[in-house]
């Protein structure tokens, strides 16, 4: 006689996904394989992400790659390996977004909000300044210009303004500037740049013909084939720079009284 193997045929009678274990003649337990929990008989493939994440971070995602085997990804808004997870603050790069001039605060996740800082105005996004502080156009201002102009009483106040301001190559190459500054007249000739209680953008120019600075004397505009030109002489060439006090067109050449 010889003793009956349990096992021989079809796996004993266990899951496909089990071991058939031989116990004594005729007989056998059924063993689920790794990564398969039940009886033997049925085998249920285990999902590790069901039980504590899988172990992932509870800022992550747990994805079943197998049986109990998973992997960790954190959640958009979250750096990390998947088992710990940081938050990105958005205000962290590039200032979230917001313009410089703007502080950026973190609300919740894949959020933020921008706020001007004092002084300034605008939507977060963008902010203004005053019109010696609005970005991209005092790049264009000469130190000169910039020097002379913040000691004119006349333009310190909330305004409105409307400067019209030289383009600095123009202003470093005009021989004429130096002697003004020796002189001590350049601020007079920068108030003949400059008219007060106005705020006049670029298209409020087109239907005027004069306008009176705060030097005193006229300036005359004339519009035609699309170009603003003052006294007959002056282009304006870059406009509608609005800061919080009023507004700054830049023209090629220096208007004399």
């Amino acid at each position: 006689c010889s003793a009956v193997d349990a096992c021989e045929s079809s796996n004993g009678g266990c899951s496909s996904k089990a071991e058939c274990r031989r116990t004594t003649p005729g007989n056998r337990v059924c063993v689920c394989s790794a990564g398969y929990t039940g009886d033997g008989i049925v085998c249920i493939e285990i999902n590790p992400c069901l039980v504590n994440n899988g172990g992932c971070d509870r800022n992550a995602e747990c994805t079943q790659t197998g049986p109990n085997q998973a992997v960790c990804n954190c959640l958009k808004g979250y750096s990390g390996d998947g088992k710990n997870c940081t938050y990105i603050s958005l205000c962290s790069q590039n200032n979230g977004g917001c313009s410089e001039f703007a502080v950026c605060n973190d609300t919740e996740l894949t959020e933020r909000t921008c706020t001007c800082k004092p002084n300034y105005i605008g939507d977060g996004f963008t902010c203004r300044g005053n019109i010696f502080q609005v970005k991209c156009f005092t790049c264009l201002l000469s130190p000169i210009f910039l020097h002379t102009a913040l000691s004119i009483r006349d333009i310190s106040g909330p305004g409105p303004f409307t400067l019209f301001v030289p383009h600095t190559d123009v202003l470093n190459s005009d021989p004429r500037v130096k002697d003004w500054v020796a002189k001590g007249v350049m601020a007079q000739v920068l108030r003949y740049h400059m008219v007060g209680c106005a705020n006049l953008l670029y298209k409020d120019l087109t239907v005027i013909t004069n306008i009176t600075s705060l030097q005193g004397d006229l300036i005359h505009i004339s519009y035609s084939q699309n170009s603003l030109v003052l006294n007959n002489k002056a282009e304006i060439i870059l406009s509608d720079a609005v800061g919080t006090n009023g507004v700054i067109h830049v023209i090629n050449q220096i208007l004399v009284p």
